[in-house]
């Protein structure tokens, strides 16, 4: 017996008090193998660094516009990007390639590429220096850091580190710069205004993330096969603390309002979170599987971590440190980065080649576009008891794949063409999200004993 349904006739929004939802996700073409991104706060763009690139010989690098999440450029850079950086003060836009000795410069408002700056060995992250409108980056095989110059593009000095340098930080009261290195356990500090070592600052074993923490003038480094974060005096280079983490922790943030920082734990699902003002451990709180990366939303006063294990973003309040929700993103979500403007948050799926946009805001939870069109004698339905139906698409081409999202945006279903057995999932309301060819719609549905 088919089950009784409703057409839906009109659209609708849902909303939702200080919702966080998945607004959209950007297509990239197969192959990009999205990696890092970063935000450009003069011209409200997203750019995204696609390790597979455009071709075999050459990388891409994504430009989104912030307004509209619309792909403005596409710009061809050396192969393998892994790493981008911001310079609001020239409007420019780092690229380091981890198979090229050299870091390609883009133009904030004309998308072109600038300068082509050379560096050392297998060039890794970045950090950029505002007091001195200086660039830094981490060459791993040279075992340097390469300094450029923001203005004129140019190498002003090249410092060494220890084995592997990794992660950076800069301190925003005396403009001293902090590198980790990953294979000797310790921390170079590099004088932000002579670029030269000062000191050398013993940290966990396999030191990977670094942050600052503007109040109260503190260093953190979080050790990956220890399970430790080093807090480092920012004024004396000496070490202050030294606290347990979970396993594997591989990426920091602080949250400057609350006086904390998040440590993501990638081994075992969590997010510790230290009180700045003590530096004590105050919370443990579940993430999804293998937490990659963090990004602290001031607006909102939350930190949205980017879990690549289970394919989610688990969204936490700055002020409880509890689990608000978690929201489905992509295939192995990467990297992140925060659009102020729109208050948005851009998460790279390295797996799906695709770019998620989740929104947060007071006003709208999972938007509702356009009633389900349909293409047989069955109607898709609106209020559905055991099965979904899903018509076809009118050529195999457009039959792009969709999904059922419950209220908070988190897929809980992959859905195909015809039948979708959903006599399992708990009463209540649904969006099914399809894509038909360049075009994405999300649809109420109310599923029904």
């Amino acid at each position: 017996m088919r089950p009784s349904c409703v057409l839906l006739a009109v659209g609708c929004m849902l909303s939702a008090a200080s919702a966080q939802w998945l607004e959209t996700t950007i297509d990239l073409p197969d192959s990009s193998l999205p990696q890092a991104l970063c935000y450009n706060s003069q011209d409200n763009k997203v750019y995204c660094a696609n390790s597979g690139g455009s071709t075999h010989i050459d990388g891409a690098v994504t430009v989104v516009d912030g307004a509209t999440n619309q792909v403005v450029a596409t710009v061809i850079v050396d192969r393998t990007p892994s790493a981008l950086c911001y310079n609001p003060q020239n409007d420019k836009v780092y690229v380091a390639s981890s198979y090229v000795d050299s870091v390609m410069v883009i133009d904030g408002t004309s998308n072109a590429v600038v300068a082509t700056v050379p560096v050392g060995r297998w060039t890794a992250r970045f950090c950029y220096n505002p007091q001195n409108n200086k660039v830094y980056c981490t060459n791993n095989w040279d075992s340097t850091v390469t300094v450029i110059d923001g203005a004129g593009d140019f190498v002003v000095a090249t410092v060494p580190a220890r084995y592997t340098p990794w992660a950076m930080c800069h301190n925003s009261q005396n403009g001293r710069v902090y590198v980790a290195n990953y294979e000797r356990h310790n921390v170079t500090v590099i004088d932000g205004a002579q670029d030269k070592v000062i000191a050398t600052v013993h940290a966990g074993s396999h030191p990977s993330a670094l942050c600052y923490n503007s109040r109260n003038n503190k260093v953190y480094c979080a050790a990956a096969m220890d399970a430790t974060v080093t807090v480092i005096d920012g004024a004396t280079n000496g070490v202050t603390a030294t606290l347990a983490a979970g396993r594997g922790p591989y990426a920091l943030c602080c949250n400057p309002q609350c006086n904390k920082v998040y440590v993501a734990n990638g081994h075992d699902g969590t997010v510790t979170v230290i009180a700045g003002a003590s530096d004590s451990v105050v919370a443990t709180v579940p993430a999804g599987g293998s937490p990659q990366s963090l990004c602290y939303n001031s607006t909102n006063n939350k930190v949205y971590c980017a879990n690549s294990g289970s394919d989610d973003v688990t969204v936490i309040d700055g002020a409880g440190d509890s689990v608000i929700r978690t929201i489905f993103a992509g295939a192995r979500p990467h990297d992140m980065t925060w659009n102020p403007a729109q208050n948005r948050i851009y998460v790279s799926n390295y797996d799906d080649n695709s770019i998620a946009v989740i929104r947060d805001s007071a006003l709208t939870g999972v938007r509702e576009s356009r009633p389900l069109a349909s293409g047989s004698s069955r109607p898709t339905a609106s209020i559905v008891r055991g099965v979904l139906w899903l018509a076809p698409a009118s050529s195999p081409k457009h039959q792009a794949p969709s999904c059922l999202l419950d209220i908070s945006g988190r897929r809980v279903a992959e859905l195909h063409a015809r039948a979708n057995d959903v006599s399992r999932l708990a009463p209540g309301v649904y969006f099914v999200r399809m894509a038909d060819g360049e075009e994405r719609r999300a649809f109420k549905i109310v599923i029904q004993r």
